[in-house]
């Protein structure tokens, strides 16, 4: 079964800049599209970033022109680059394949907090 670990969240002002890690197991992340996503309290998880096979990559709107997200086949590793931070960016962040009829097992993400 697919594992998903989340890393490299924390606690940072506001306009300063974290970089999440996701390590999977299995070569899962050359042949899946994969994305970041975010669950803020009392918020339901949205999808923040997508990188697809072919390195085509997409943003939410709140993010666009902060957040870059990359991926390293050779280490089964999807980054998300996070700049410009700011408060409403405190969320867990998940990653996972963009939804294709369904999602791998959740890890347990990393927690972000934008916070002076």
């Amino acid at each position: 079964q697919v594992q998903l670990v989340e890393s490299g969240g924390g606690l940072v002002q506001p306009g300063g800049s974290l970089r999440l890690s996701c390590a999977a197991s299995g070569s899962i992340i050359r042949i899946n599209a994969m994305g970041w996503y975010r669950q803020a309290p009392g918020k339901p998880r949205e999808l923040v970033a997508s990188i697809t096979s072919r390195d085509n990559s997409h943003y939410a709107d709140p993010v666009k022109g902060r957040f870059t997200i990359s991926r390293d086949n050779a280490k089964n590793t999807v980054y998300l680059q996070m700049n410009s931070l700011k408060p409403e960016d405190t969320a867990v962040y998940y990653c996972n394949k963009v939804w294709d009829g369904n999602y791998f097992r959740w890890g347990q993400g990393t927690p972000v907090t934008v916070s002076s």
